[in-house]
């Protein structure tokens, strides 16, 4: 429950209100000053006058939304004034950007005059790519609305209407589903006849659903061809010759009951009077027509939404408008036409059949979910809407004619939406394209895991790995079934009882009978999941491994090199993790294998770190990480990173890396170019290399929690073939995220284990 100071507080605290404009582009000197104002703003003035579509190249227009209101339907609070709205406003703003990365300025207009809110969009189209009409009572709002899409040319879309259209249509298409009704043949009664009552209606209509099952009931009870009172235009649409002229009596018998009005008006005996298998969505807001608890109460087999986020499958709004805009904006819609809209809830209606992420169930108190009856809809903290429903918008934007720009990609353009999302998904956009050029078999030793399974369904739904999965047979299809996942001929080995099994007990023996291993030994742990699997990458029937999810790093690492080893040249293995800020990426090594390394396995550790980089086709800019800059603190920790970054300047002459140095050096331009010209880092470090595994361990947890950085890894380096290790508590898609890494290793590697030497190391020394 939010409390009332809570929400003051939130408000009023700090900054005050919910936004802030930040500058995009230097404002830091005069120079900056003199480009972003005069005399340099002159120059894309003039290439704008001379062609209006510029304004979409030198301007903000092309991601910018107006969220205009005279506050005349605030939420629940109805016409409290354009100014007691503004908070609303702002909330809209916060909304379409956190969700869907689009700006926005709220505009409040102080008038109940429908023309006067009219004149004052149209004066504001130079302005926006997109104006987002909110809380402006009907029926006004449908003939502002009507009369901006007829005279502006860009996209107009009054949320109140569609939004709540558009997300319940989606609910109701799975709900039908899920209870075995055809959709022309229900009966739907709606509760409401504003704005969002008349749009659910129409759209509902487009779905399927014929006008002569509808009954739209207002204040004054059914809505009827020959009532007169409350009557206009747009509800005699649906009037109807039905004989019910009440709620209850519409009730009687009816499929789903549609309800945008007002709380408690929908009574248990109501419920009770619907037809078999009633699907009920109250989704007045902040209370619902009748309560969730009473809803079920009344019907065991009812299907139930509300507006509310405390229960099952809530319609919220938030689901459409920001992903809705940010398509139509991406292929500069001239309007937002009813098949776009149609496009959204298809979009949202595929999308509650998908498997949920991790992230998704976490946020909402760690149950499972999957489609049925409480999951019809969504999650709205589910980042995948925007994969889905904007490209959808776009495509329906370019096939109908009213896009001035057309996607010409459609991958490409849903990279650019991960994009929108953070860089971590960016990155990880370049494994997953890779891995998908050309997959390989990835072996999970813990292929009994709900995670893992998962993961697996999603690898080979995005065909991104062939995943094989050690475990029992039996378990494991169980498994399968339970989770209603489906993944066809997928490899499913049970170590004991494969046909390799004395195959690798004799080459794993091999291995190790000098290091004090008898034949009984070899064959009770080649039965181990995590040996067998190791033994399948050495004898080349997979290409990776992906394990950890339920042990600790070296009951992994150590039989990986055991059994398959380092590249050769390389005396230590080390882990990697790549650390993705919103405007940058740092690598940072070593946190995971070697707890104190000399300055020969310091420089080793870079080196092999230098090695990853490129291969992501990024240039490292090496800093050797410690307490000191350049001699200044003589000690011996400090003259070890000294000489580890000599070994490496003789190793690799080419490579940019210098230290020893502080982190704060190694990240400012300014103290590097003031301080210390000579240093060979004129460019603040993109690779960074602690001294020890606890610094390293501490600075990647530290700047991925306190720093706000996405962790991806470890990568582990050195090793001959891609193995990589798990933590813990890692979530589907990270697992999916680590499987394309070792995929493209893999790749990398020709899938055979070549790789470039280390060269002027020491003799590997691999020995476990």
């Amino acid at each position: 429950m939010i409390r009332k100071q809570e929400a003051l507080d939130y408000h009023s605290q700090g900054r005050r209100g919910k936004i802030e404009v930040i500058p995009s582009k230097p404002c830091a000197t005069q120079r900056d000053l003199s480009l972003a104002y005069t005399p340099g703003v002159a120059e894309p003035c003039r290439e704008i006058e001379a062609n209006p579509e510029d304004a979409y190249r030198y301007t903000a227009k092309g991601n910018l939304v107006a969220v205009i209101s005279n506050g005349t339907a605030v939420l629940g609070l109805g016409d409290i004034g354009a100014l007691a709205g503004k908070p609303v406003m702002e909330g809209k703003g916060v909304l379409f950007k956190r969700f869907a990365d689009v700006d926005v300025f709220d505009i409040e207009l102080d008038t109940h005059n429908a023309d006067e809110v009219i004149k004052a969009c149209q004066l504001l189209e130079p302005t926006f790519g997109g104006i987002n009409l909110e809380d402006i009572k009907a029926p006004e709002c449908f003939y502002i609305e009507e009369t901006l899409k007829k005279t502006m040319k860009i996209p107009v879309f009054h949320d109140d209407q569609h939004g709540t259209a558009i997300i319940s249509g989606a609910a109701l298409l799975n709900a039908l589903e899920v209870v075995g009704k055809k959709i022309a043949e229900v009966k739907v009664v709606f509760s409401g006849a504003g704005a969002a009552g008349i749009a659910c209606a129409k759209l509902y209509e487009k779905l399927g659903v014929k006008r002569e099952n509808m009954l739209l009931v207002d204040t004054k009870g059914v809505v009827y061809k020959g009532r007169t009172e409350g009557m206009n235009p747009y509800k005699e649409h649906f009037a109807t010759d039905a004989k019910a002229r009440t709620l209850a009596e519409a009730m009687k018998g009816a499929d789903v009951f549609c309800g945008v009005s007002v709380k408690d008006i929908l009574s248990q005996d109501m419920v009770r009077s619907m037809a078999d298998k009633p699907i009920v969505f109250a989704m007045a807001n902040p209370d619902p027509e009748i309560t969730y608890d009473d809803a079920l109460a009344a019907r065991s087999d009812i299907i139930m939404a509300t507006g509310r986020s405390d229960f099952p499958n809530q319609v919220n709004n938030v689901l459409g408008f920001p992903f809705i805009f940010r398509g139509a904006l991406d292929c500069r819609a001239t309007a937002i036409n009813d098949e776009m809209k149609i496009a959204a809830t298809m979009a949202l209606s595929k999308l509650a059949k998908e498997d949920v992420p991790d992230s998704v169930v976490r946020a909402y108190g760690g149950k499972h979910i999957e489609f049925g009856r409480e999951y019809i809809i969504p999650k709205p903290f589910d980042p995948r809407v925007l994969l889905w429903v904007a490209p959808a918008v776009a495509k329906a934007a370019m096939e109908t004619g009213v896009a001035k720009q057309p996607i010409k990609d459609f991958e490409a353009y849903r990279d650019s939406l991960e994009a929108r999302l953070g860089r971590s998904r960016e990155v990880m956009r370049f494994f997953i394209h890779k891995a998908q050029s050309d997959p390989k078999r990835i072996v999970f030793p813990e292929g009994e895991e709900d995670r893992i399974l998962r993961a697996a369904q999603m690898l080979v739904d995005e065909k991104i790995a062939h995943p094989i999965l050690l475990g029992s047979r039996t378990f494991i299809r169980q498994r399968i079934s339970d989770l209603g996942l489906d993944l066809g001929d997928t490899q499913i080995i049970n170590p004991g009882k494969s046909p390799r099994f004395d195959e690798y007990v004799t080459a794993y023996y091999a291995k190790r009978q000098r290091k004090g291993m008898t034949r009984v030994d070899a064959e009770r742990q080649v039965k181990t999941h995590n040996i067998f699997g190791m033994m399948m990458v050495d004898m080349e029937d997979a290409d990776g491994l992906i394990s950890g999810l339920t042990q600790h790093y070296p009951a992994t690492v150590k039989p990986a090199l055991q059994i398959i080893g380092t590249e050769p040249g390389v005396r230590r293995v080390a882990g990697l993790y790549m650390l993705v800020f919103r405007d940058q990426t740092l690598f940072i090594a070593d946190a995971t294998v070697n707890i104190e390394p000399d300055a020969e396995t310091l420089a080793e550790i870079a080196v092999l770190s230098a090695r990853a980089v490129r291969k992501l086709d990024i240039e490292p800019r090496i800093a050797m990480l410690s307490f000191s800059n350049f001699g200044s603190t003589p000690h011996p920790l400090t003259e070890k990173v000294r000489k580890a970054t000599e070994i490496v300047h003789q190793r690799d002459p080419k490579l940019i890396v210098d230290g020893e140095m502080m982190a704060d050096t190694a990240m400012s331009r300014e103290i590097m170019s003031e301080h210390y010209p000579f240093s060979k880092l004129s460019e603040p470090a993109n690779v960074l290399i602690c001294p020890d595994l606890t610094s390293a361990n501490i600075a990647y947890k530290l700047l991925s929690k306190a720093g706000g950085a996405t962790a991806i890894g470890p990568i582990l380096m050195g090793i001959r073939k891609p193995v990589y290790l798990m933590a813990p508590g890692i979530e589907v898609n990270d697992i999916v995220n680590m499987a394309a890494m070792a995929v493209f290793g893999a790749q990398a590697e020709g899938g055979n284990g070549a790789a470039r030497r280390f060269t002027g190391s020491k003799k590997a020394t691999a020995s476990v």
